[in-house]
């Protein structure tokens, strides 16, 4: 085989081992394994003792004649002297007489000669397995080093838009402050030329004021009593002064208000909204429920397989249980929520309209206060973290507040996020929230005119770690419109995007990983998202368009393949 390989790269010339000449290489003989010319073979190795026996074959047939093995005289390792003549395939070792008696008589015995031919099959088999392997993994290499070559590109185009972006801002900056200068200089001289109008004529005046003051001092002073009555006349009708009428209010030099430099005026980092190119994520349709219900806007597995909905603004909230491809209706209330939750104990908690505090229905359907009170704000949706913590998302209305609140069983505020740096609002209005194993906290953020929105992804520590507002492809020419968010048993985030109809499937981080169109299943206008104990989607949807009955649909669905979204997302952040 290594002759061949080398006569096929052209590497090494070998010459014949019989007479060592530069004639060509023709044969191969396979009993004495020597590479010969055609001169020896005829004159020399048919000298060879039972030469006629050997066989001899064209080098152009070597690597297609596998050389036969000598299966004989293999001396058995356990017992010395002993040859070993059979192979036990249980324990997968050659085996002599004595071997067979003492341990391998009930054991699977077969031929040596079959046992080499058994293993030398499972050997190819693991060959091409690993060759096909091999293969994907070059694959793959080409597939990184691509993404290598591209994260390079954008790397470098990202730093030179920045590095420009940087240099027109702080000419518009500077352009900025000297408009501003200039405007507060023409202000200000509008300003003090009033004024000092209204100086100059008061001074006219109070010039001939004391001009008439003097006059009558002469006056009073004189000492001829003719003359006194005399002029007397005349400076007592010059006593009559007119005081300046000026201004009763003056424009005021403008003062300078400190403004905030903020992401929305220079820019920020974000992940790029690339598709991933190998998405193993599947869905399929499990079950298709009809209900009674003209919408479903909010879905609640318990663990007692029951199911709770809510019609939204129609304020029907229903407990059913699956039995085959129907749902039982257990028990109906009527009253509006703005989110619900199941705790672990299978308590409903609810965001009823109109209420600061927290409404619960025990397993037994009993309607009462909860302990989790958010005064002043109004729930305005919410999310059970353990049995020990509770987020709740709340406004308060007049004053425009917004706010994401975690609170302990005790119903303790224990941390309520509203503004980040410079005192900014963290949320226009929380629409729905979910959370994530690292600590995150994923909150829908709905801008209330435009009924458009973000999701909001923040830390621990309350700082708004990243915001994802749609993907620049799917959402070209249609706003990205998030309704609902879940948390998957893998630890990934899926947000409906309802417009579009499409689930947008995030990491932990809220950075975009894949996509998956519900629409190419048969689910129209998706509008509610919960996954149950055994780790199947729920999706809640309105009525049909062109209905007339109450027959909003839930379905359940078989997910697969966050595992291996996740793994790929992770790979290729190692490779960054």
């Amino acid at each position: 085989m290594a002759f061949s390989q080398s006569v096929r790269k052209g590497q090494v010339s070998i010459n014949c081992k019989l007479c060592e000449t530069d004639r060509p290489i023709q044969w191969k003989c396979m009993d004495c394994s020597i590479l010969m010319c055609g001169h020896c073979k005829d004159k020399v190795h048919s000298q060879f003792k039972n030469a006629q026996d050997h066989k001899i074959i064209s080098i152009k047939e070597v690597g297609l004649h596998t050389e036969k093995l000598d299966f004989t005289n293999m001396k058995c390792h356990a017992h010395t002297g002993q040859s070993s003549c059979l192979y036990c395939y249980k324990c997968e070792i050659l085996v002599c007489p004595t071997c067979i008696a003492k341990v391998h008589k009930k054991h699977d015995l077969i031929e040596i000669s079959d046992a080499y031919n058994l293993n030398v099959e499972i050997l190819k088999k693991g060959q091409s397995k690993m060759q096909k392997s091999n293969s994907n993994i070059n694959v793959k290499k080409d597939q990184l080093d691509k993404v290598g070559s591209e994260e390079i590109s954008k790397y470098s185009k990202a730093r030179e838009d920045i590095l420009k972006h940087e240099t027109t801002v702080k000419e518009q900056v500077e352009q900025y402050f000297q408009e501003l200068i200039i405007k507060l200089e023409q202000n200000h001289d509008a300003v003090l030329t009033s004024v000092k109008s209204d100086l100059h004529a008061i001074s006219l005046i109070e010039t001939q004021t004391e001009d008439k003051i003097k006059e009558v001092q002469d006056l009073i002073h004189i000492s001829n009593a003719p003359e006194f009555f005399k002029e007397f006349k005349k400076v007592k009708k010059n006593m009559e002064t007119q005081e300046p009428r000026i201004k009763t209010t003056y424009n005021s030099s403008t003062k300078f208000v400190l403004g905030n430099i903020t992401q929305s005026n220079i820019g920020s980092l974000q992940d790029d909204e690339s598709f991933s190119a190998e998405s193993d994520i599947s869905l399929v349709i499990n079950n298709e429920y009809r209900t009674e219900l003209e919408k479903i806007t909010y879905v609640c597995p318990c663990i007692d397989q029951s199911i709770w909905l809510h019609s939204g603004k129609y304020g029907v909230l229903q407990r059913v249980k699956p039995e085959g491809t129907n749902l039982k209706l257990m028990s109906t209330y009527n009253f509006i929520v703005y989110g619900m939750a199941v705790t672990p104990s299978n308590q409903l908690l609810l965001c009823v309209k109109g209420t600061s505090r927290i409404q619960q229905i025990s397993c037994t359907g009993k309607l009462t206060d909860s302990v989790f009170d958010v005064n002043p704000y109004l729930p305005t949706t919410i999310h059970v973290i353990s049995e020990n913590k509770l987020l709740v998302g709340a406004y308060e209305g007049k004053p425009g507040r917004n706010a994401v609140i975690i609170m302990d069983k005790k119903g303790d505020k224990e941390t309520v996020y509203e503004h980040y740096k410079h005192n900014q609002p963290l949320f226009s209005y929380p629409l729905c929230i979910t959370s994530t194993s690292n600590g995150n906290i994923q909150v829908v953020d709905k801008i209330p005119d435009y009924f458009t929105g973000k999701v909001v992804i923040l830390g621990q520590d309350g700082h708004i770690k990243n915001e994802y507002a749609g993907h620049s492809t799917i959402n070209k020419g249609t706003p990205f419109k998030p309704v609902d968010i879940v948390t998957t048993p893998s630890d990934n985030v899926i947000v409906i995007d309802l417009d579009t109809q499409i689930l947008h499937i995030l990491n932990n981080n809220g950075q975009f990983v894949t996509y998956f169109n519900i629409d190419e299943i048969g689910i129209r206008t998706p509008r509610s998202l919960a996954f149950n104990t055994a780790g199947q989607l729920y999706i809640g949807c309105p009525r049909a368009a062109d209905s007339k009955t109450k027959e909003a649909k839930l379905y359940k669905i078989n997910i697969t393949g966050f595992y291996n979204i996740a793994k790929l997302f992770l790979e290729q952040k190692h490779m960054k």
